[in-house]
């Protein structure tokens, strides 16, 4: 069975950087749609961008283009988020989800989700 882990949250200063990563184990690494979402306290989980596993297309939330990257190392079976000019919104958890999918657009829509692994949290200060 599928399972992912998050790694790499923390705390940061407004403006700094961060990398997130997620490692993906138990099923092949190919055919995934790998979206990593947040969730802040008190409101609703969102998408913030999705890599495939095959073809590595990227798709990213408005809220992030420009500041936030997706990418993948197969070797290691990992699927990144770096995040750039962090500001005190970004503030929340970070999940790592998987879809299981061969084509097509990787959604950020929980609801597609297969798997979930369990957040990594991640805090910006002023």
């Amino acid at each position: 069975e599928m399972q992912l882990v998050e790694s790499g949250g923390g705390s940061v200063q407004a403006g700094g950087s961060l990398r997130l990563s997620c490692v993906l184990s138990g099923v092949s690494f190919s055919n995934n749609c790998m979206v990593w979402f947040r969730e802040a306290p008190g409101k609703e989980r969102q998408g913030v961008a999705s890599i495939h596993t095959n073809n590595e297309r990227t798709f990213y939330a408005n809220f992030v283009k420009g500041r936030f990257t997706i990418s993948q190392d197969n070797a290691k079976n990992s699927v990144y988020l770096q995040m750039n000019s962090r500001q005190p919104e970004d503030s929340a958890t970070y999940y790592c989800a998987a879809e299981r999918r061969e084509a097509g657009l990787c959604a950020l829509l929980p609801g597609y989700m297969d798997h979930w692994g369990k957040g990594t949290l991640v805090t910006v200060s002023s």
